[in-house]
């Protein structure tokens, strides 16, 4: 499975609508479940800033993923942003693979 990032800013009309926040996030996260029931979700936050919430979660590839994000844009989301993430540990084999090849210096 491979670690995604889902960066999330809700429409204007969609922020308003603060009192069904709870209500509107569950229907959310129940489509994914059942769009894309191989979805596992690691974490969710809040944000402030640009983006409104993170998730972190993993899917088996870029579609599920794609799945995802259209999911959030159907639900009120006026923006999003979906980031592969590698894990530190596999990025830094990845620089010594590339350092072997004479690539870096």
């Amino acid at each position: 499975m491979k670690t995604f990032i889902l960066l999330t800013k809700l429409s204007s009309e969609t922020s308003r609508q603060i009192k069904d926040r709870a209500k509107l996030g569950r229907a959310w996260l129940d489509q994914v479940k059942e769009k894309c029931p191989e979805v596992k979700f690691i974490s969710h936050y809040a944000l402030l800033g640009e983006y409104d919430f993170i998730d972190i979660y993993e899917a088996p590839d870029e579609e599920t993923a794609a799945k995802v994000s259209i999911i959030s844009l159907s639900n009120g989301a006026f923006q999003t942003q979906s980031l592969l993430a590698i894990p530190y540990k596999k990025f830094l084999e990845l620089t010594e693979d590339i350092s072997r090849q004479g690539i870096i210096v």
